[in-house]
C-alpha cells in the first residue's frame, strides 16, 4: 500500500529504553491485556533463546491521533508518557516486556499481586531454559529477595526488574555479583574445606560470561517493526487493525510461515486446500498446525511453534553436541523436500485418523468421540516412526504404542502441555520400543491410578474419559438392542440407560454420568426404548427373546452391563439406592475391562 515503509528493526536495548520513556500507547479500540503469567514467560524464552518473537505494527503518532483515538500507556505504566508510537499489532508482546523487565507494582490482569520474574545465572550459562527463567507472585519471601542483593548472589539469581535500567545498570549488577564471589574466594579459609575453591572461580568466570549474554541481548537482539505513516487517514488505520486482528496474523504460526515460504515457492495455504479433504477431523486451524507439528516431531522430536521455524528450508539449527559444542544443521534442505515432508505428515495423519476411528482398533468412531484431538501429532509421528524404521518385533511395538496411548487418555495427560508432552512422549517411546526395561512414567502413573477413576461422579459428557469409556464399547463390539447387531457407527445416540426425566430430581446430576450413558442407533433410542425405565424395555427385550435369553445378556454385556448390573436394572420398583448400586457394578465391570483389554494386553 502507499505511505508504508518496508519492516525496519529496534534492538532490545532500544526498545526498552523506549518503553522506560513511554513512547508506545494503545488505542482506545484495542482489547485489554490478556496474556496469563505463563504466557509472559513463553516470550521471554523466546528472547533469550534468540527465536523470531514476531513484527510490530505501529503507527506514527500526532497529539491529535492520541486524543482522537483515546490512547492510553501499555498496562502497568504509571510514569508520564512521551508518545511516538500508536501500537496497532503487538501490544500483547510489549506489555509483557515491559512487564517482566520493569517489574511494576501492578497486579497481574485477574491476579490480586503482581508478577515477577527471575533467572537463575547457572542454568541460563547450561542453556537449560526450562529452569533458567521463572515467575511468581510477590510474596513476602520475594519481596525479601529482591531487597537484598546479597541474597540474589547467593542464590545467583537474577531479577529480571533489573533490565530497566539497561545495560549500564545491568552491568552494574553483574559486577557487584563478580565481586561478592570474588570476596567470598578472598576470605576462604582452609576450614572452608566444605566448599570447593574452584567453584568460586566458577561463578566468577559465570559472571563474565553472563555479561556477555546480557550485552549481546541489549545490542544485538532485534525485533522487527513496520511503521505507518502518521499521514494515513484514522479510518484506514482502524480498518487495518481490524484486518489484523480478525485474522490473528500475529498469533497464527502457520500464516506466518505461510508467508516467510512464499518467496521460496512453497504456497503452504494451497497445500492445505488440497489436503483438508483427506484429514477432515477436527477444527481446520488445528488441523493444519498439526501436520507442521508432525513434521517437526519427525524431524526433531519438538513441535512448539518456535521450532517450526527450522521447517523453512535452508533454515539453519544450532544444536549442542555430548561433547558441549555447538553445530549449525540444516533440517530441510529445499523447497522440493519441504513439499515432500508435508505430504508425508498429511499421510500421517490420515493414516492416524483411520486408525483412531477403526472400531476394531481405538473406537474413537467419530470425531466427537476422540478423547484428545490434541494427541493426534504425537499419534501420528509415533506410528510413523514405527513403520519408517522396520523394528523387527512390530506386534511388540504395536502393543506398546496403543499402551502409551490409552494410558495418555486415562491420566489426562493431553489436557494441557501439549507440545511439551508430544516431545516428551515421542522419545520416550523411540527408547521404549528398543529396551524393554525404558517403560515411561506414564505408564506406570496409569497403572497405579486408574483403578480409582471416578466415573459416577467426574469425567462429564466430552471428557477425555467419558470419551474413552464408548471407545471400549465399540472396541467391545456393542450391538443394538432391538437388532442384536453392529450397528452403524456413522450416526449413533448417546443414550440413557436410566431415562434422564424420570430420576434427575432423585440423584442430581450422577444422572448424566458415563455410567449410565450407552451407544444405541437412533431408532432403536428414540421408537424402542424411548422415555422409559429399564425394567419395563429390558424385560420386553427378554420376553421377545425368551428362547435366546443369554444372547439379550451377551448383548448388554458388549455394552460394559454384567448381568449383575443388568439384573439390578431390572428390579420392581427401581430405586435410587438400585440406581446408585448399578452404578458401582458398572464402574467394577468397566475397571476390569480396562484391566485385563489394556493393563494385561
Amino acid at each position: 500500500m502507499k505511505n508504508v515503509e518496508k519492516a525496519d528493526r529496534i534492538h532490545l536495548g532500544s526498545l526498552i529504553e523506549d518503553l522506560k520513556k513511554g513512547r508506545f500507547v494503545i488505542p482506545d479500540f484495542q482489547r485489554d491485556f490478556e496474556w496469563e503469567p505463563w504466557d509472559v514467560l513463553d516470550l521471554i524464552k523466546s528472547i533469550f533463546m534468540d527465536y523470531y518473537v514476531g513484527t510490530l505494527l505501529l503507527w506514527k503518532g500526532s497529539r491529535e491521533n492520541y486524543q482522537m483515538l483515546d490512547c492510553k500507556p501499555i498496562y502497568g505504566f504509571t510514569e508520564r508518557t512521551d508518545p511516538q508510537h500508536i501500537v496497532l499489532d503487538g501490544q500483547q508482546r510489549l506489555t509483557a516486556i515491559y512487564y517482566a523487565f520493569f517489574q511494576p507494582d501492578f497486579p497481574f490482569p485477574r491476579r490480586a499481586k503482581p508478577i515477577v520474574y527471575f533467572l537463575n545465572i547457572n542454568a541460563l550459562l547450561d542453556e537449560n531454559y526450562e529452569k533458567a527463567i521463572w515467575y511468581d507472585s510477590l510474596t513476602r519471601k520475594n519481596a525479601s529477595l529482591l531487597a537484598d542483593k546479597n541474597l540474589q548472589f547467593e542464590s545467583h539469581i537474577f531479577p529480571l526488574g533489573v533490565m530497566k535500567e539497561g545495560s549500564w545498570g545491568t552491568s552494574d549488577w553483574i559486577k557487584e555479583y563478580r565481586d561478592y564471589w570474588q570476596n567470598q574466594k578472598d576470605n576462604y579459609t582452609v576450614e572452608q574445606i566444605a566448599f570447593d575453591t574452584n567453584k568460586f572461580d566458577r561463578y566468577i568466570s559465570n559472571a563474565r560470561k553472563f555479561k556477555d549474554v546480557i550485552e549481546s541481548l541489549f545490542n544485538q537482539y532485534y525485533i522487527s517493526y513496520i511503521e505507518l505513516d502518521r499521514d494515513i487517514d484514522v479510518s484506514k488505520v482502524c480498518d487495518i487493525f481490524t484486518q489484523i486482528n480478525s485474522k490473528g496474523v500475529s498469533l497464527d504460526i502457520f500464516d506466518l510461515l505461510n508467508a516467510i515460504l512464499r518467496p521460496k515457492d512453497v504456497y503452504l495455504k494451497r497445500m492445505w486446500q488440497e489436503a483438508e479433504s483427506k484429514i477432515r477431523f477436527t477444527d481446520p486451524k488445528k488441523m493444519k498446525i498439526y501436520v507442521l507439528q508432525v513434521m517437526s516431531i519427525l524431524e526433531q522430536a519438538y513441535c512448539s511453534s518456535k521450532y517450526l521455524y527450522y521447517l523453512v528450508p535452508e533454515a539453519q539449527k544450532v544444536i549442542k553436541k555430548e561433547d558441549g559444542s555447538k553445530e549449525q544443521i540444516v533440517l530441510v534442505n529445499s523447497s522440493e523436500d519441504f513439499v515432500s515432508k508435508w505430504d508425508k505428515s498429511v499421510k500421517a495423519i490420515e493414516k492416524a485418523i483411520q486408525t483412531l476411528q477403526n472400531p476394531r482398533d481405538l473406537g474413537a468412531i467419530h470425531s466427537s468421540l476422540v478423547p484428545y484431538p490434541s494427541i493426534l501429532s504425537a499419534y501420528a509421528a509415533i506410528k510413523e516412526h514405527s513403520n519408517e524404521q522396520f523394528y523387527e518385533n512390530r506386534l511388540d511395538i504395536k502393543s506398546k504404542i496403543k499402551r502409551w496411548y490409552w494410558a495418555s487418555i486415562f491420566t489426562n495427560r493431553y489436557s494441557s502441555s501439549v507440545e511439551s508432552n508430544s516431545a516428551k512422549d515421542f522419545q520416550d517411546l523411540k527408547r521404549w520400543f528398543l529396551d524393554d526395561n525404558a517403560v515411561p512414567d506414564l505408564i506406570e502413573e496409569f497403572k497405579n491410578s486408574y483403578q480409582a477413576i471416578d466415573l459416577i461422579h467426574s469425567n462429564p459428557k466430552g471428557s477425555a474419559i467419558y470419551n474413552a469409556i464408548f471407545n471400549l464399547m465399540v472396541i467391545n463390539g456393542a450391538r443394538d438392542w432391538h437388532t442384536f447387531e453392529l450397528p452403524e457407527y456413522d450416526n449413533l445416540d448417546d443414550h440413557h440407560i436410566v431415562p434422564l426425566s424420570k430420576f434427575r430430581d432423585e440423584v442430581g446430576g450422577v444422572i448424566n454420568s458415563v455410567l449410565n450413558r450407552t451407544l444405541l442407533t437412533p431408532a432403536t433410542n428414540r421408537h424402542v426404548i424411548r422415555d422409559r425405565m429399564p425394567n419395563i424395555y429390558l424385560q420386553e427385550m427378554l420376553d421377545r427373546n425368551s428362547s435366546r435369553e443369554e444372547e439379550v445378556y451377551s448383548t448388554l454385556a458388549s455394552h460394559l452391563i454384567s448381568r449383575t448390573a443388568a439384573d439390578i436394572l431390572l428390579r420392581e420398583p427401581f430405586t435410587k439406592a438400585d440406581f446408585e448400586e448399578f452404578l458401582n457394578e458398572r464402574q467394577k465391570t468397566i475397571i476390569e475391562a480396562i484391566t485385563s483389554d489394556i493393563i494385561n494386553k
